[in-house]
Formats: structure tokens, sequence, C-alpha cells
């Protein structure tokens, strides 16, 4: 009797240890997303930002919701690295602002995390859409926006699910969706070029209130480029001379205009900064350029703060 009670604890603690990965924590849900972070010693920031904004009772009622929660650590980083002593330096609006950015409707498991983008409970200032959020997952290692990691997952609520994140989220520019896409690696190739003399980096980075932000982007895939370089008979991209890789990349620009899917229609002419592109709808969403070739968008509404992106698969040309 007594090998067997000591079987039986042995087992049971084997399943205890198999049941502690991030995907498998198993916390009584006695508490909301509020109560969680209010309790937790390594949120009195979090818990301190959400009280300011009044956020705090929506995370507290029984809508669901997924939290990425920043530690002590990540507001205090955050705090060096954009000026501010305290988080009542930061401007309520902006504060609220970060904060939405880290919300979710509904659950999200992490085992369900997957690579694409997401939708955020925080709007953008060029649109009234939701913010976009990019998470990266690979081999379960998840990185949001090129620049936070979830370091804990699955903490559960009465009212939803929280994440611990290492570092707080930035509300994105389109800069930063193409920075930290891995499909739009070569368009970040060719956008930050030494030899081009256009700082593509620190216009597309302009906020709403200043011109010529807001921008509509038109990103062409990883393929695309390959595709083009087999077009255009090259090895690479630095085999472009700078003058037409410049025109090429400005073709791809829309400025002060934040063009949602809903707002392109048939024979639709644009105006980027190289010159005029038409778009169409019937038969699915595509871009002419002045050579006659078609590129499909292959994913729309990528919403940033100062504009938004949709993807597309072949790259446009000037004349």
């Amino acid at each position: 009797m007594k090998n067997f009670i000591k079987l039986f604890s042995i087992f049971t603690l084997l399943f205890i240890v198999s049941c502690s990965d991030n995907d498998e924590i198993y916390e009584p849900e006695v508490m909301s997303i509020s109560d969680l972070i209010n309790t937790s010693s390594n949120y009195t920031f979090l818990a301190y930002a959400l009280d300011k904004t009044d956020l705090s009772k929506v995370l507290d009622g029984s809508d669901k919701y997924t939290l990425l929660a920043p530690s002590n650590m990540a507001f205090r980083d955050f705090l060096m690295n954009n000026g501010f002593q305290s988080i009542d330096d930061i401007p309520v609006d902006l504060l609220k602002q970060v904060l939405l950015n880290h919300v979710m409707i509904d659950v999200l498991e992490y085992r369900d995390i997957e690579s694409g983008y997401y939708s955020t409970v925080a709007t953008s200032d060029s649109s009234s859409t939701p913010l976009s959020m990019y998470i990266e997952q690979i081999n379960m290692r998840v990185t949001i926006n090129g620049a936070a990691r979830i370091t804990q997952g699955n903490v559960r609520a009465t009212n939803g699910i929280v994440h611990a994140v290492n570092a707080v989220i930035p509300i994105p520019t389109v800069v930063t969706f193409v920075t930290s896409d891995y499909n739009l690696a070569n368009l970040r190739t060719a956008l930050t070029r030494n030899d081009l003399t256009v700082n593509y980096v620190n216009i597309l980075s302009t906020q709403t209130e200043s011109a010529p932000a807001p921008f509509t982007v038109f990103a062409p895939t990883d393929q695309a480029f390959f595709n083009l370089l087999t077009e255009l008979n090259y090895q690479s991209l630095s085999d472009i001379d700078e003058p037409t890789l410049r025109a090429t990349l400005n073709h791809h620009v829309i400025a002060e205009s934040n063009a949602l899917s809903t707002d392109l229609s048939d024979n639709l002419e644009l105006t980027t900064l190289g010159g005029k592109i038409t778009a169409n709808v019937t038969g699915g969403a595509t871009i002419t350029d002045g050579n006659n070739r078609v590129s499909k968008i292959t994913a729309v509404d990528i919403q940033a703060n100062n504009g938004v992106i949709h993807v597309i698969d072949k790259v446009i040309l000037p004349n």
C-alpha cells in the first residue's frame, strides 16, 4: 500500500510538471484581467496606467479580451526611451492609445498564435479603423511589431487571457510593418539602400499631424521582387541603378491619403509619388502601372497609425 501511495504521488507530481508549459497553464479562473494586474507586483506601472486612463474598468467587465501585459521593467524602458520621468508625464490620450495597442478583442490562446496581422482595440490617427499588429511566431517564440516578445503566456482570467511581454509595444507606423514582416524583407532592403537620395524611412515615419502623412503603401512581397529580378534579368537589387530604384519605390506610395480597400473602384486613377497608376476591383483588386503590368492585391487594410499598407504580388514599375 505504501508503494502504491508513493507511486501515485510521483505520478501526480509528473502530471503537474507536464502542465507547466506556457501553453498549458491551468490557474483557477477566479479573477478578472484587471484583478490579475492589480494583484501582481510585476505590473504596478501597468496597473497605475490602466487606472489613470479608466481602462481598468473595461478589463474588469464581462467582455472577453486578450491583454499583452508589459512588465515594470518594460515600462521603465519605455519611459526612459521616450523622455518621460513617470507615467504622469505621458499625455493621457497618448497613454490610452499605447495601452489599447496591447489589447485584442476575444481570447487568443498562446498555442493559437500564428504569424500574421491582428487587430487591436486602438484606432489609427489617420482613419477610424483599428490599428493592426504584426505577430511573428517561430518555433513558439512570439514577437510583436518587431519589438516586444511574449515571455509568459496563458494567464487566464474570468474575462479573457493575459500574455506577459518584455517591452511596451510601439504604436506602428507603416515602417514598423515593413521592418517587422519577414515577407517584406526585400522591400525593406530596397527602402534602406544606402545610395538612395531619398530617406524613405524618415518620410514614411512621419506622423499624421505633418505632411506628407498619411500614406497609402502598396507593398510587394519578397516573391514579387524575385520575379522582378528575373523579368529585368538582374541578379540582385543592388544591380538596379539608384534613379530607377527610386522611381520604382515612388510608384508604391501615395501621400496624404489613407485609402482603404473600400475606397478603391474600377478605373480609379491614383497619383503616387512617382506618377499615375490605376486601381480596379472587378474580379479581384488590382493595380495597373504605366506599362500595363497588373499587380494583384493579396492583402488589404494593414492599418498603421500614419497610413495603410496593401500587399501586392508584382512590383509596380515606372514608364
